[in-house]
């Protein structure tokens, strides 16, 4: 999946995170990471991060993430929404659902 614009999704209340999903300028993916328990859950985080976007088939992306607390599967839901949000292509109406 293509990533065509700057998108967002999250807030930054407590137990929840803001995703900010961008193009990145080279063929690579650059995850930038803040949180308030950082020390401890930044790796689960990131595999978190890099596994939903392999799932998505994003390629090339710059994510900056600002967590506060957030479980694993708000990690995912909110990461999902940014990268659709980017994508807004068709591939996006060609995702099954129970895969992902």
């Amino acid at each position: 999946m293509e990533i065509f614009q700057r998108s967002y999704a999250g807030t930054l209340e407590s137990s929840d995170l803001l995703v900010e999903v961008a193009p990145a300028y080279e063929s690579s993916i650059e995850v930038e990471i803040s949180s308030s328990v950082e020390k401890q859950f930044e790796p689960a985080i990131r595999r978190v991060v890099m596994t939903t976007l392999d799932e998505l088939g994003v390629k090339s992306a710059r994510i900056s993430i600002n967590d506060k607390g957030a479980l694993d599967c708000v990690i995912r839901a909110r990461v999902q929404a940014a990268v659709l949000r980017a994508a807004q292509g068709e591939e996006c109406h060609q995702l099954v659902w129970g895969a992902i």
